[in-house]
Order: structure tokens, then C-alpha cells, then sequence
């Protein structure tokens, strides 16, 4: 069955619009408190988390969705503005039965969203949303008053998450001597990364971190980096960290003018871990730059690829047992024995910790992996054209690949959203990969 209003990351789209209306979210809150009660142990009173990000859409939606649960019979608990990975965490702390984020994560303000948490901090699997769906379908029902779900608000639920962020690294690994800028993409995070960094004994430069309701993701944080390392040399630090409007995704820079990506980031945290434990392998997705790829090959890790999307990642890596270690392009990174959904503030310590464990700057711990110029091409195409029984573009396709052997590769993926085929090539020659990649796009005029 397809999913009619969860996409990959929950329920999102415009605030004002359906879904994301404060009658169906009500709704929505209702329809997934009935299903968790119906999977709880008999008897057994059902307790769900709400934590958001700092849209101004949040404090409505956060009331709807309390009035729904609390419709269905089961106890909210409100954890005010946190990071989307704090409710993961807090949820499994809280012995709750399911934590929900409201949140449209990198998204400007006007967007908002609701993602579901499971009782072991992962994303709801398919199969639970749609049972939830299913449950939207039997409309509204109240339970009875005497049976009505109770609302209270966790006392300082930012500094237990604090605490736990600093627990995810050694005990004898400090941040004293270094000076961090941290760019907190006016969200979620404004009032948690830049304290955790201080307590580790950081000199902290902090930026984003003035939300006012509609400045998420405002020209700040990890979509837009631009000009991260120029603040980071300005202000005289030694790295910058950029994470997202719900602190799920981490982007880093230096002060020379390279900004670190996902990819790069992931190589550091294996290589760091390598150092002491044998890494079996690690998981990225069909974006992930084949240098990383080749690199870990020469390094004897096994590397897969998800489909786009950290819930993929997360399910390529419980599919093989010992692997710990994932991550997107975007900056969705996964360090399984820390933490059971991407972190930004958990994956900035991994890194942060390696550099400090090696005495090495991030140039220093990359120097060995030198990403492929990737050359993207944006096709418009007719609704229903069969891009993959194109012959002239698959004689292409095979031509492209037999000069990419060991040297790149080619990816042909349609758009979601618009009637679009992106044809990415990429090569250790960008001269190279621009070429093949028109030669695909042109058999498409």
C-alpha cells in the first residue's frame, strides 16, 4: 500500500494547508494515540513526548496534536524547543511509548511537519504509519472524560539531553584549548549545541541562535554554508560547525576555506574508529561521492548504498549485524552505539573527538580522500515518458560506464516532486564527467 499523507521523513508541507492544519493534525494525534494504545500491554497507560523546533507554527500545532492524544486516552509529556534527536533519545530515557517532533527540519518557517518516534528512538517503520492512516479513517472519537489523557511538561528536558550529548564521547576527551564557531541555524539547537561545546571546555562563538519564530534556516545553518569558513576565520576559530533547523544534520568548515560535507565527515568518524576497533563496514546513499566509495575499499570496509534518506540508512545498517556507521551527503549522520537516529550535536563530538584523539585539524584527517567533481544535469520530461526504455539514452548510459570504469560512475533518478530527470555523472576528471553527463542529457532533447 502507498502512504497518502507520511512521506519519508513524517507529515509535511505548508502551514494553513492540508495536511498541515490544526484540524488534522488533531486528527492525526488522535489516530496514532488509538493505534499505541491498541499495541500496548493490556492495561497499560500509553505516554507519548512533543518536542519542536522554533517555527512560530509550532505552538499550534503542539496544542492540536496534545488535544488529540489526549482524545485518545493518552498521556502527553511537553518537552518544549528541542532538537529532533533529543526526542530519539529522551523518548528511550522516559521509558515513553512513542515521541513525536514537530518540525519541517531544513525547511523554511512556513513549512512545518510531524515526524513519530518508536519507544527504542527509531523513525515509526512503513507498516505503523500506515496503520495510522488507516485509523484517520474512522474519523474522530473521544473517549470518555474519566478516561481523557493527562498533559505535563518535562522539567529542564534540554539539559538531560545535554548531559547525554557530552556522554557519547571519552570521559578523557576535552574540547579546552580549542575555539568553535557554531552556527545554529536559528533552530532547535540555538540553546543546546553551543552549551554542550562550553561544558567540554570549548571557547564558543555562537550564530543562528536568535530564533524569532520565522528566521529558521534563514540564510543560516547547514543549507547554507556559504560563507562558514569565512565567519570561522573572522572570528578566529579553529572549526565551524553548521547544523539544521532541528539539529538532525551537521555540515563543518576550517578556516581556509574548505567546507566539510557528510561524506567527509562520515570518512573521519571511520577512520578515527578504525584507529582502535575493527570497522566492518559502513553504509551511504545513492549520492554518496564514489571517492568515499574507493577509499574505504582500499581501507578493506565494505560499503553499501541506501536509497536516499536517513530511515534508508538506518535499515541497510540493521540489516547487517556490527555495523554501526552511516551517513548522507547532506550531513544525516549515524553512529549506532551513541545514538538511534542522526545527530548533529552526537556526529559534531565523533569528529571533534578525532581531532582532538589525533592532534590532527579536519584537513589534516581528510587529506587521503579527495571527493570526484560531481556534474548535475536537470532534464524536463513528459508525465509518463519511460526514461529507463529510452534506448538511445541507455546506449549512453553504457557508454558513459565503460569509460568510468574504477574511475566514477553514473546515476539516472527522476524527481520527486517535478516532471524531472537528473542525470549525475561523476568522475576523478570533472572535464571528464561534464561531458559524459551531457552526452546522457542530450539523447533527451
Amino acid at each position: 500500500m502507498s502512504r497518502r499523507y507520511f512521506g519519508t521523513d513524517g507529515v509535511r508541507g505548508l502551514v494553513g494547508e492540508a495536511p498541515i492544519t490544526p484540524d488534522f493534525v488533531m486528527k492525526l494525534g488522535q489516530a496514532a494515540g488509538r493505534v499505541l494504545r491498541r499495541h500496548a500491554a493490556a492495561g497499560q497507560h500509553v505516554r507519548v513526548l512533543i518536542g519542536k523546533d522554533t517555527r512560530v507554527s509550532g505552538y499550534m500545532l503542539e496544542a492540536a496534536l496534545q488535544a488529540g492524544f489526549s482524545s485518545a486516552g493518552v498521556d502527553v509529556v511537553l518537552c518544549g524547543p528541542i532538537p529532533t534527536p533529543a526526542i530519539a533519545y529522551l523518548t528511550r530515557a522516559q521509558r515513553a511509548d512513542a515521541g513525536v517532533v514537530i518540525s519541517a527540519s531544513h525547511n523554511p518557517y512556513h513549512d512545518n511537519g510531524i515526524k513519530f518516534f518508536s519507544a527504542a528512538g527509531t523513525k515509526f517503520p512503513d507498516e505503523v504509519e500506515l496503520e495510522i492512516e488507516a485509523e484517520l479513517d474512522k474519523g474522530f472519537d473521544c473517549v470518555e472524560s474519566k478516561d481523557l489523557g493527562k498533559v505535563w511538561r518535562l522539567e529542564d528536558a534540554a539539559g538531560r539531553y545535554i548531559e547525554f550529548c557530552k556522554s557519547t564521547i571519552d570521559g578523557n576527551v576535552d574540547l579546552k584549548g580549542l575555539r568553535i564557531l557554531v552556527d545554529c541555524a536559528n533552530g532547535a539547537g540555538y540553546h543546546i549545541a553551543p552549551a554542550v561545546y562550553h561544558e567540554l571546555g570549548a571557547d564558543v562563538v555562537a550564530i543562528g541562535d536568535q530564533p524569532d519564530g520565522f528566521n529558521i534556516n534563514d540564510g543560516v545553518g547547514a543549507t547554507h554554508t556559504e560563507m562558514l569558513s569565512k565567519k570561522v576565520a573572522e572570528h578566529g576559530c579553529d572549526v565551524g560547525i553548521a547544523l539544521d533547523g532541528d539539529a538532525d544534520r551537521l555540515i563543518m568548515a576550517d578556516a581556509h576555506g574548505h567546507v566539510y560535507n557528510g561524506d567527509e565527515l562520515l570518512y573521519v568518524m571511520v577512520l578515527d574508529r578504525m584507529a582502535r576497533e575493527k570497522v566492518q563496514g559502513a553504509v551511504g546513499t545513492l549520492m554518496t561521492n564514489y571517492a568515499l566509495e574507493k577509499r574505504f575499499a582500499d581501507l578493506g570496509v565494505d560499503f553499501v548504498r541506501a536509497k536516499v534518506g536517513d530511515r534508508y540508512v538506518l535499515e541497510q545498517l540493521k540489516a547487517r549485524p556490527g555495523w554501526i556507521f552511516g551517513g548522507e551527503t547532506s550531513g544525516h549522520l549515524l553512529v549506532l552505539d551513541c545514538q538511534t537516529t542522526g545527530d548533529g550535536v552526537v556526529s559534531s563530538l565523533q569528529v571533534l573527538a578525532a581531532m582532538r584523539r589525533n592532534n590532527q585539524s579536519l584537513a589534516e584527517l581528510t587529506k587521503d580522500l579527495k571527493l570526484f567533481p560531481q556534474v548535475l544535469i536537470n532534464k524536463r520530461i513528459e508525465k509518463g515518458f519511460d526514461w529507463k526504455a529510452h534506448q538511445p539514452m541507455i546506449d549512453a548510459m553504457a557508454e558513459a560506464e565503460s569509460q568510468l570504469v574504477g574511475r566514477g560512475r553514473v546515476l539516472i533518478r527522476p524527481s520527486g516532486t517535478e516532471p524531472l530527470l537528473r542525470v549525475m555523472v561523476e568522475a576523478d576528471d570533472k572535464a571528464l564527467a561534464q561531458r559524459l553527463a551531457q552526452s546522457i542529457a542530450d539523447t533527451l532533447n
